[in-house]
């Protein structure tokens, strides 16, 4: 699945033992898999951490686990650690981390949604939104769903056209229009509470 260099396992060794609890572990989670903000989070576990479903890799002296989520994006990847005289460095390669694009043939609806998670979400993030693909109709109509701080925000209908539309349009041309199906009176954290604001897309 994954490789550690002898010295990344030297390194993590070192590090759980300066910790002294038994049965230390080391997890590793995959953040925005999928799009190009993705990372890798390492970080300490004990087992009453652990949910259960993780991915194990027994290793001399610990144990690495991998949040099954992350296990697709984390297949192949290589953790190296490498000392200077200025100190170490841990590298994490994994190739598959933040996918792939889909290809110009896919549906439609794969290609909008690979946009809205590597583009449009992590923009509108910053406001605590998200919004999401609920369809795309034969014509070329892409109806999206508002979340978060977009849902009942005042700003919302100007971030759609100004912001998500334009986007989508200039690189997926076939797309006729792009629609909101959500029910804005029911959102209960707006980020804007009236039509007064920027929106979210730039």
């Amino acid at each position: 699945m994954l490789t550690l260099s002898e010295t990344a396992q030297q390194h993590f060794r070192r590090l759980i033992e300066q910790q002294g609890i038994d049965g230390l572990g080391v997890r590793m989670q995959a953040v925005q898999p999928g799009t190009p903000n993705a990372d890798c989070r390492l970080e300490f576990c004990e087992t009453s951490d652990l949910r259960g479903d993780e991915s194990q890799l027994p290793l001399d002296g610990f144990t690495l686990y991998v949040d099954a989520a992350s296990v697709p994006y984390l297949s192949g990847a290589e953790i190296d650690y490498t000392t200077s005289a200025t100190g170490g460095q841990l590298t994490v390669r994994a190739p598959k981390l933040k996918g792939t694009p889909p290809a110009a043939d896919a549906p439609l609806a794969e290609r909008v949604r690979y946009l809205l998670d590597s583009e449009i979400n992590p923009q509108i993030a910053s406001h605590g939104g998200r919004v999401s693909l609920e369809n795309v109709s034969d014509s070329g109509v892409v109806t999206l769903r508002f979340g978060g701080g977009c849902h009942g925000c005042g700003m919302a209908d100007v971030t759609l056209k100004q912001g998500i539309e334009k986007t989508l349009r200039s690189r997926l041309p076939e797309i006729t229009a792009v629609r909101d199906a959500t029910d804005h009176a029911s959102g209960h954290n707006p980020y804007y509470k009236d039509n007064h604001g920027k929106t979210a897309v730039r």
